[in-house]
């Protein structure tokens, strides 16, 4: 299964692209559309290069398709195209490990799909703090995943 035009647009907003490093919400070094690896495969850094937009969408896709892994191997029943795509720009956001120990995937995998849309709206902190973006990217999340 693929992320859908839907995920791939609500990880594009709320992520934003950055041609330039810049610290994302909780000080970690970020570029493109919030990928933390250069095209060379490592860290990026605050003196990483400037990158173009076809340098953007290629860690996109990478970031992407390493996030889809991770919820193929951490969800273990059947989803719906959208529900796929939700926990997919959930996870590209909070990453794998988040996923991983979250009670979103505790209710998803039990078949509870309506307690795992109500899992979304609390994940709306970065760095101790409630980010108006990420209460809307999750309610943006959670309507995917109910649709």
């Amino acid at each position: 299964m693929k992320t859908n035009a839907k995920g791939l647009a609500i990880i594009k907003q709320y992520e934003g692209f950055s041609r330039l490093p810049y610290r994302d919400p909780i000080g970690i070094p970020t570029i493109g559309y919030g990928s933390i690896w250069g095209l060379d495969r490592k860290r990026v850094m605050m003196d990483h290069p400037e990158i173009d937009g076809d340098d953007g969408e290629a860690l996109l896709a990478r970031e992407v398709d390493h996030t889809e892994r991770a919820v193929h191997r951490l969800i273990r029943v059947p989803l719906s195209d959208n529900q796929f795509a939700a926990l997919v720009s959930f996870t590209y956001n909070v990453g794998p490990g988040n996923l991983q120990r979250s009670t979103l995937r505790q209710k998803a995998n039990r078949g509870d799909m309506a307690g795992a849309a109500d899992e979304f709206p609390k994940w709306r902190r970065a760095g101790g703090r409630i980010l108006r973006g990420l209460v809307r990217r999750r309610a943006e999340e959670r309507e995917l995943w109910l649709g």
